[in-house]
């Protein structure tokens, strides 16, 4: 994370000049967070957003105007987009009162007439569609102006990284649980429902899943850059040949490979068979413009791809890999506390350590441990009032030393070849005030809440959402992200579709047994502290004396995550029996899984004991 901001004028300037060149003639400019296939975390070279404005959040949206530059981000990145950007630039805090959307904001909010660019790889095609129509209808010539050369790339010039070309590998069968082969015979058949004759495939977890294929493309993400093409009699992977070993290969068997930018020529080839036989392929909901506009608007049928829901619902391989995964780092994460607590407590205590010496144990204790391939995402490892920053991550040289007086909030997680982890806890190594207990008390108090909650197959995570929130409401708080996400197996930390929280998206797909969910609500104080309560958990069928769903059945969560919750920071006054219950049940399973990982009166194993006692 960028720690100080960027001084941005002459990018901007560089920017203004090729924007108002005859060449191009636009008076506006969108820069998104994505790549060219909508990955939440891109490539160093993708990474443009950040590059043009010093903020590089996961998520945001910058419009730069002739004389304005504004940034649209959620709650998550308030704070850090304030600290990371100039004063050339104006924060727009998505989801507040009277503040636009940044399609709003170019529909609304700009002169008639406003000709708006955009590279047409790195937006999406339903969006840029919807837009082009709007700036069309307000009329004076206004317009979205596709343009292929991304100007920030111009601008970013010979600095700008060069493009990944880390080599490809195979995910064993033992992981994967399913030949490629008989995913790609799945995916056929639902294209056969659909009635379309292909399938474009461009989110990069997605082709990982689908061809059983692993990468490094992008930081803590196994992904590789890649398009594939599936028709009912080939399957195209489109990719830069030099990633390919002999082994990969040989695992691809009859599957064709072409070049990456080659796409783009294929479907414009496909396009006019299609327009002829009146059919069509079908593409993501997140395809990009230019892939639609390469295949032809009427050649196109916009969906939730089925790979997207096949590869959510876990295959018995994946579930055990994500139980075992999430035990071993459990054992990886008492060790860490161990240590650091005995660090920190011991004699003076060792109050030189900052946040960046204690994530770097961390990962060293991570990486240990066996099949750990590396780090899901960067550590947030925050003291006090850098906890408020959701999706802090400290920098060396400008991270906080830690703090025994002050609340320390660690939200991590390990790529294994068998899973993907994601695990907060939220701890105090001193004397907590009351307001801290009682903060933290009821943020458990909402996870225990959701974790307990029997609901019919098929729910929304929108339904379930307000579980994690009420214990706050009473008093008038609440959080600023979404409750849960979906959890790859050995793929990205953030999976879709499903997704718990009070965004229209989370209404979109319900929750179905074998489905990974986070549940992780918390409380932010600005300046003070945060808090973060987060388990990985397997959507598992219950038994119910009745149901009522005629067959469908119902549901809970079942938390495979192994790492036990600070019992010094709950009040007791304000825990239910059946909450105490719930705690004592959990910590005993954590010290039946963890405990036999561990070194027997090692740091780790003592900390571990202490902390899964009885409450």
């Amino acid at each position: 994370m960028i720690s100080t901001p960027v001084s941005t004028s002459d990018r901007l300037g560089h920017l203004r000049k090729l924007m108002a060149s005859p060449k191009y003639n636009i008076s506006a400019y969108v820069v998104p967070s994505e790549d060219a296939h909508q990955s939440e975390y891109v490539a160093s070279c993708d990474q443009r957003r950040a590059f043009i404005s010093g903020f590089d959040g996961s998520a945001g949206c910058a419009v730069i105007t002739m004389d304005k530059a504004a940034m649209f981000t959620d709650g998550r990145y308030f704070l850090q987009a304030r600290k990371q950007m100039d004063e050339n630039w104006t924060l727009m805090k998505r989801g507040m009162p009277g503040v636009p959307t940044w399609q709003e904001y170019l529909i609304d909010h700009l002169p008639e007439g406003t000709r708006v660019g955009v590279d047409p790889a790195v937006i999406v095609a339903s969006e840029g569609d919807r837009l082009k129509k709007a700036l069309q209808a307000k009329g004076s010539g206004g317009d979205l102006v596709s343009i292929e050369d991304n100007l920030v790339d111009k601008v970013w010039g010979t600095e700008r990284p060069p493009k990944p070309k880390n080599e490809v590998f195979v995910q064993d069968i033992k992981y994967a649980g399913e030949l490629h082969v008989d995913k790609i015979a799945r995916v056929r058949e639902e294209i056969k429902k659909e009635g379309v004759d292909g399938l474009v495939i461009s989110a990069l977890d997605e082709i990982a899943w689908l061809l059983n294929l692993r990468g490094s493309d992008i930081d803590y993400n196994p992904v590789f850059m890649a398009y594939v093409l599936v028709t009912k009699s080939d399957v195209t992977l489109y990719i830069d040949d030099s990633k390919l070993t002999k082994t990969v290969c040989e695992h691809l068997g009859a599957i064709t490979v072409k070049p990456y930018e080659e796409i783009f020529n294929s479907l414009a080839e496909h396009s006019t068979a299609l327009l002829q036989s009146k059919r069509q392929f079908s593409v993501s909901t997140t395809a990009s413009l230019a892939l639609v506009q390469a295949l032809g608007t009427d050649n196109v049928k916009i969906g939730l791809p089925p790979v997207t829901s096949l590869k959510a619902l876990k295959n018995a391989a994946e579930i055990e890999g994500m139980r075992q995964c999430h035990i071993r780092d459990g054992a990886a994460m008492a060790n860490y506390f161990g240590w650091l607590e005995n660090e920190l407590l011991r004699g003076d205590g060792n109050l030189r350590l900052t946040e960046v010496d204690v994530a770097d144990k961390l990962e060293e204790f991570r990486r240990a441990e066996k099949h750990c391939v590396g780090l899901s995402f960067s550590t947030i490892s925050a003291v006090g009032a850098n906890g408020a920053i959701i999706h802090y991550s400290p920098q060396r040289g400008t991270d906080a030393k830690m703090d025994t007086s002050q609340m320390y909030l660690c939200d991590s997680g390990g790529q294994y070849l068998d899973g993907t982890t994601d695990v907060t806890r939220t701890y105090h190594f001193g004397d907590p005030t009351k307001w801290q207990r009682e903060c933290f008390t009821r943020v458990l108090k909402g996870h225990i809440a959701l974790d307990n909650a029997v609901f019919p197959s098929g729910t929304s995570g929108y339904a379930l959402d307000p579980l994690a929130r009420f214990p706050l409401w009473e008093l008038g708080l609440d959080f600023r992200h979404s409750t849960g996400h979906g959890v790859g197996s050995f793929l990205n930390v953030h999976e879709g579709p499903q997704l718990i929280g009070m965004r229209k998206s989370s209404m979109d797909f319900g929750l179905r047994p074998n489905m990974t969910i986070t549940n992780e609500p918390g409380y932010y104080e600005d300046g003070n502290f945060g808090i973060r309560i987060e388990n990985t958990c397997v959507v598992i069928k219950v038994d119910t004396p009745y149901d009522y769903t005629g067959g469908s059945g119902f549901l809970k969560l079942d938390p495979v995550t192994m790492v036990p919750i600070q019992k010094k920071l709950v009040l007791p006054e304000l825990f239910t029996d059946v909450e105490r219950k719930w705690l004592n049940s959990y910590h005993q399973l954590v010290w039946e899984k963890v405990s036999p990982l561990l070194e027997k009166g090692g740091l780790g194993y003592e900390w571990l004991k202490r902390e899964t006692a009885l409450m």
